[in-house]
């Protein structure tokens, strides 16, 4: 099985689920840096889609207040343009596999999907 992982090395909580996903037989690990290599708007807008989540449930929060928005009275569109432009905004890890999406918070969710 394939799982890819939209990672920050410096996130501890994405350094544990990637060591769970790494550690588990069978899973080939895609590692992608989201600060590097962000989704596109598509991309985006897909995987919080399979996980059954909104674009404002996938903002990290504390970044959105530092920045001033208010992502509970933006738009779907709004708040993608705005993770687009400013990707540490990208609450992580996503993780995809082909059995779904989920937001790996903790960790251990990602067991979920493998």
């Amino acid at each position: 099985m394939k799982a890819t992982i939209w990672h920050n090395p410096r996130c501890g909580t994405s350094r544990t689920t990637l060591a769970i996903l790494e550690g588990t037989p069978g899973v080939e690990v895609e590692v992608i840096e989201y600060l590097k290599t962000p989704p596109s708007r598509d991309k985006l807008a897909a995987l919080y889609a399979r996980a059954g989540m909104t674009p404002a449930e996938g903002v990290r929060a504390n970044e959105a207040t530092d920045r001033g928005l208010d992502v509970t009275t933006m738009s779907d569109e709004a708040v993608l343009d705005a993770m687009l432009a400013d990707p540490i905004l990208i609450q992580r890890p996503l993780v995809e596999t082909e059995n779904g999406v989920v937001l790996a918070r903790p960790p251990e969710k990602v067991r979920a999907i493998l």
